[in-house]
C-alpha cells in the first residue's frame, strides 16, 4: 500500500478521535478489525490486512466478526484495550502507529501501540508497550534474518530507514527541478508516498505517460497533478483516447523491446557460432598439410636431427618442406602429435558441416520470430511475455509455495533427495526431520532470507514427509545447502551437514501452498 494511499485514509480516521474501542475481530488469520466509535458518533472498522504480499489499511462500515486465530491474534484481544487517541504516520512512510489509551477496571491494562508496517512482502503487525518495547509481534525477525533490524519480544522497536525523498505535501516546483529530461515514471524515485500505482494515477491527471520525457511544462502538470493526488489519491482518472492510444502504444513498445532484445542476442550468439563453423571449413585444408608433414617425418626418420625446434626435409614432390618440432619428444611422437591435430581439425570440420544449415536455419526462425513481435499487437506480446517457461529435464519432486512465494522442493525418496540436493543453489535452504528418515526440502531461497513463517512452513514439509508424521513435536534442522554434503561411498540421499538450526513443528502437512 502506498504511503499517500495510506496518508488518505489517516486523514479521514483523524476528525474521529479520540474514538471509542468497541472491540476487536480477526476475519482472517492475517486481519485485524477494530469496531471504533468516532466523536461524531459515527460507527465503523478500522481495518487492517497485515500479511504479505498485499497489506492495506482501510476504514469499512458494518460489523466484522471474527475469533483469534493465532496466540499473537489472543495477545491482541487481550492487550488493546481503551479509546484509539492517537493515529501518526512517520513522514509518507508505510509505517503507522496506532495508540490505544488502555482501560480501568478489576485489572488495569496499560496503554499499548500497534505498529502496522505496509511494506509490501516485509509487512508485519507489531504491539508495543508505553516504553515503546515489543510486547508480541505477527512475523519475528531474527539477527539471522535481518542482522539490522531485529524483530522480537522484548526488544526495543526500531522502524524501517525512512527513504530520503521529496515530501508531496510541501514541495515546490523548483524541487522538480531535476527530474527535467527524466521520464514521468522517475517520479516514484524522487517523491515519497509515490509508488507505481500512483504514479500511473499521475500520468492520467497529467495527460502524459509514464515514459514522457518531462519538458518545463510537462513538469508544471505533473506538479499540478501532484497537488491534486495529496488531496484524493483514490480518484481514478479516466484517459481521453488520444492518451489511451499513447499509453497502448508504449505498453507495447515496453513489452516488445525485452522480446526483441533477448532474440537478437540469441541471434548474434548464432552467428557468431556459424563464423566459427565457417572457419573450422576454412582449416580443413590444414589438416591435410599437418598428414603430409606427419607422414614426411616418418619417412625421414633419419634426416631428423635429435633435440631440434625445426628442420627442413624434402617433401614427397622434390620441395623442401620446414616442419616445427616439439624438442622434447621423437620424430614419430611428433608425428603422432601432428596426425592428432589434423584430426581434430578434421572432425571440427565434420562437425561444422552438420551444424551450419542446422544454425542457418535457427536463425532464419529467430529472424520470422522477430519479425512476428514487431507486429504483434498489445494481446499478442502480453501472451508472449506472461508465457510460462517450460522446466528444463525431468521434473523433479513435490512442489510447494512458501507463504511469501518462494518455491520449495520435496524429494520422494532418495534418488530425488540426492538430486534436488545436490541440484539446489548454495544459498538455498535445507530442511531434515532430526533423527529420522524422511524428505530432503528445499527452500529456493538463493542467499535471501524468507521470513519466519516461510521456514515453518519448509519445516512442517519436512516433518511431515517423515516418519515423525502425525506427531506434536518434531524437530527440524535446517542450514544452507552448501554445509550439506554426501560422504564418500554413502548411498543416495544419505548426507551429513553443519552449521543447522533446529526448528520444532507439528508433523503435519501445512494448510498454504500447492503441492505439484
Amino acid at each position: 500500500m502506498e504511503g499517500l494511499l495510506i496518508h488518505a485514509v489517516l486523514r479521514e480516521l483523524l476528525p474521529e478521535l479520540p474514538a471509542l474501542n468497541l472491540g476487536l475481530a480477526f476475519p482472517e488469520e492475517g486481519t485485524l478489525a477494530v469496531l471504533l466509535k468516532g466523536r461524531s458518533g459515527r460507527i465503523f472498522n478500522l481495518v487492517l490486512h497485515y500479511r504479505p504480499p498485499s497489506p492495506s489499511l482501510v476504514l469499512e462500515e458494518g460489523t466484522l466478526l471474527g475469533e483469534a486465530k493465532t496466540p499473537f491474534q489472543r495477545q491482541l484481544a487481550a492487550r488493546v484495550k481503551g479509546p484509539l487517541k492517537e493515529a501518526e504516520q512517520l513522514k509518507l512512510d508505510r509505517v503507522v502507529f496506532l495508540r490505544f489509551a488502555g482501560e480501568k477496571g478489576f485489572v488495569d491494562t496499560p496503554p499499548t501501540t500497534l505498529v502496522f508496517e505496509a511494506t509490501g512482502r516485509n509487512a508485519n503487525l507489531l504491539l508495543l508497550d508505553e516504553e515503546g518495547r515489543i510486547l508480541g509481534v505477527d512475523r519475528v525477525i531474527t539477527q539471522e534474518v535481518n542482522r539490522y533490524r531485529e524483530l522480537r519480544p522484548g526488544l526495543p522497536y526500531t522502524p524501517p530507514p525512512p527513504y530520503a525523498k521529496l515530501d508531496p505535501r510541501t514541495l515546490t516546483p523548483e524541487d522538480l527541478q531535476g527530474l527535467l529530461g527524466q521520464p514521468l515514471k522517475a517520479v516514484v524515485r524522487h517523491v515519497d508516498g509515490v509508488g507505481l500505482e500512483l504514479m500511473r494515477e499521475l500520468a492520467r491527471r497529467a495527460g502524459l505517460t509514464p515514459e514522457t520525457p518531462l519538458d518545463p511544462p510537462g513538469l508544471e502538470r505533473l506538479y499540478q497533478a501532484l497537488k491534486g493526488l495529496v488531496e484524493d489519491p483514490r480518484l481514478r482518472t479516466t484517459l481521453s483516447e488520444e492518451l489511451r492510444a499513447r499509453w497502448a502504444e508504449e505498453e507495447k513498445e515496453a513489452l516488445r523491446k525485452p522480446l526483441l532484445e533477448a532474440l537478437e542476442r540469441e541471434k548474434r550468439t548464432l552467428l557468431a557460432r556459424l563464423t566459427d563453423y565457417q572457419g573450422a571449413l576454412a582449416r580443413l585444408e590444414e589438416a591435410a598439410g599437418l598428414r603430409q608433414k606427419a607422414d614426411l617425418l616418418l619417412a625421414r626418420l633419419k634426416a631428423v636431427p635429435k633435440g631440434a625446434k625445426e628442420v627442413v626435409l624434402e617433401g614427397f614432390d622434390g620441395q623442401p618442406v620446414a616442419i616445427p618440432l616439439d624438442p622434447g619428444l621423437t620424430p614419430q611422437e611428433n608425428a603422432k602429435k601432428l596426425y592428432e591435430r589434423a584430426r581434430r581439425l578434421e572432425e571440427l570440420a565434420e562437425r561444422a558441416l552438420d551444424l551450419i544449415p542446422k544454425t542457418e536455419e535457427r536463425v532464419r526462425a529467430l529472424e520470422a520470430e522477430m519479425a512476428r513481435i514487431a507486429r504483434a499487437d498489445l494481446g499478442e506480446l502480453l501472451a508472449l511475455t506472461r508465457k510460462p517457461r517450460e522446466d528444463k529435464g525431468p521434473r523433479l519432486g513435490l512442489r510447494y509455495t512458501s507463504p511469501s512465494g518462494f518455491p520449495v522442493l520435496v524429494g520422494r525418496n532418495a534418488k530425488e533427495n540426492d538430486l534436488l540436493t545436490r541440484l539446489a543453489h548454495s544459498e538455498d535452504l535445507w530442511f531434515h526431520a532430526q533423527g529420522v528418515p524422511g524428505s530432503h526440502v528445499i527452500l529456493k531461497a538463493e542467499g535471501k532470507n524468507p521470513p519466519l513463517e516461510d521456514l515453518l512452513f519448509a519445516a512442517r514439509l519436512a516433518a511431515y514427509h517423515s516418519k515423525a508424521r502425525g506427531e506434536k513435536q518434531v524437530p527440524v534442522d535446517y542450514t544452507r545447502k552448501k554445509h550439506v554434503w554426501r560422504p564418500r561411498k554413502a548411498p543416495p540421499g544419505q548426507v551429513l551437514y553443519t552449521g543447522a538450526k533446529t526448528l520444532f513443528v507439528e508433523g503435519t502437512l501445512p494448510g498454504e501452498g500447492e503441492a505439484g
